[in-house]
């Protein structure tokens, strides 16, 4: 039972969710309506991908400072689980944008640069795999992945906030924050990025020891 406490806190938290997600008294907003329980979903699992490439980042930096090849290996689980998250979040935000928007996929540019973020983060699979040598690959995809996560900032933040867009806080639309001061959607919101972010540790967790399982094997 050594340290399960926040993966029995992740599974409460998704749990708490995924039920009071879709009971909770949902704001009346046009266009928007039922389908902005989505926020508890679609979001949020987007803020978890980019927590989890923030730790692939903080790692990348450390392998150059240090060349401890532990360091990379966190770093490429974190952008492959991040990855799981990112898909499941163009899934679920295509799913909004039928019922918002009226069509599956939309030219607008945070769906553009979302989908721009994956294929950059593809790459740097596509870029480890055409390496043979562990340092050399190591350091290659480092560099890398400081380049995807700058690339994934502009995509996702900083060019959707400066031409218009459909999203929320976006192109003069208002943020979610106005939506929720009168409504309890903070109380699952919050809770909601906290379990999805656990989740994903919880399985960068099992990557990690599974791939030290193969090492042993393998020596």
């Amino acid at each position: 039972m050594k340290l399960t406490w926040w993966k029995v806190s992740a599974i409460l938290l998704l749990i708490y969710t995924v039920i009071y997600g879709f009971l909770v008294e949902a704001p009346r907003m046009a266009i928007l309506n039922e389908t902005i329980r989505n926020l508890f979903f679609h979001v949020t699992m987007w803020f978890s991908m980019m927590i989890l490439l923030i730790v692939s980042l903080i790692h990348s930096i450390k392998y150059l400072g240090t060349f401890t090849i532990r360091h990379d290996e966190i770093a490429v689980e974190s952008v492959r689980v991040a990855m799981v998250f990112g898909i499941l979040g163009l899934l679920t935000g295509m799913v909004w944008a039928k019922y918002t928007w009226g069509a599956w996929w939309v030219n607008d540019v945070q769906l553009n640069g979302a989908a721009g973020t994956m294929l950059v983060y593809t790459a740097y699979f596509l870029l480890r795999g055409a390496i043979e040598d562990e340092s050399k690959r190591a350091r290659i995809s480092s560099v890398y992945s400081i380049f995807a996560f700058t690339m994934m900032v502009v995509f996702i933040i900083v060019l959707p906030r400066m031409t218009d867009s459909l999203h929320p806080g976006k192109g003069g639309n208002p943020g979610f924050s106005t939506y929720d001061l009168d409504s309890n959607l903070r109380l699952i919101f919050y809770p909601a990025i906290i379990g999805w972010t656990l989740l994903g540790v919880w399985l960068l967790n099992i990557k990690l020891r599974i791939n030290k399982i193969n090492n042993m094997i393998i020596k």
